[in-house]
């Protein structure tokens, strides 16, 4: 739909800071650079400011909300939290296709963090834990880690523009093992540790 599209494409600006925190979002600008109309456009933002990445006051302004770190570790320990459960409800019941899936995913992840392209890192970390999640078949918990995630990526995208993103491969190596071996509390505390350096990266003071 043309106004998933709209979402798209400014959650996606804003994530990769082409819109800078504190920056107006007009609904004209986006609607001609987009192609579209401005209902669609108008209808992105009120789900972005849902989501908490943009403000708006009416008929006064829409902007890009700042990087309010304890909201952001707020929504980081929540998704944390649904990707555990996924990981606990999804290993007894994956096959050897999803395993292979997972060390796909995580050859391109470390591809492209070594190569510093950190769209296409955040794409396979997205495949590597989506095989739990859709293998979890839980609704609720996949629309949870879905309505929580846009808040969290832009401090996502600093991690992995770090060396710590190797740490993230070699986590990822256990928690395919450990899922390959059917070892739920293995995948689930590994599981847990991923996630928990979001949280714990919200408390560096030099990203204040």
């Amino acid at each position: 739909m043309l106004r998933d599209m709209a979402y798209e494409a400014i959650r996606d600006a804003i994530v990769r800071e082409d819109i800078a925190p504190g920056s107006s979002v007009r609904n004209a600008e986006f609607a001609e650079r987009l192609g579209l109309s401005r209902a669609p456009v108008r209808e992105a933002l009120a789900r972005l400011a849902d989501e908490g990445l943009v403000e708006t006051k009416p008929q006064s302004y829409t902007r890009v909300t700042p990087l309010v770190l304890h909201e952001v570790r707020d929504a980081a320990g929540v998704v944390r939290a649904m990707h555990e459960l996924a990981a606990r409800m999804a290993v007894p019941l994956l096959v050897g296709d999803d395993i292979a899936a997972m060390r796909r995913a995580n050859g391109r992840f470390a591809a492209a963090t070594q190569g510093g392209d950190i769209d296409a890192a955040l794409r396979a970390d997205d495949e590597l834990h989506g095989v739990l999640v859709r293998v979890c078949g839980n609704r609720a918990l996949a629309a949870t880690i879905e309505r929580y995630t846009p808040l969290i990526r832009r401090l996502e995208r600093r991690q992995f523009s770090r060396a710590r993103a190797r740490r993230s491969v070699e986590r990822h190596d256990q928690l395919i093992a450990a899922c390959a071996a059917g070892d739920v509390e293995v995948a689930t505390r590994v599981t847990a540790q991923i996630w928990r350096t979001l949280e714990e990266l919200a408390e560096e003071p030099y990203i204040r």
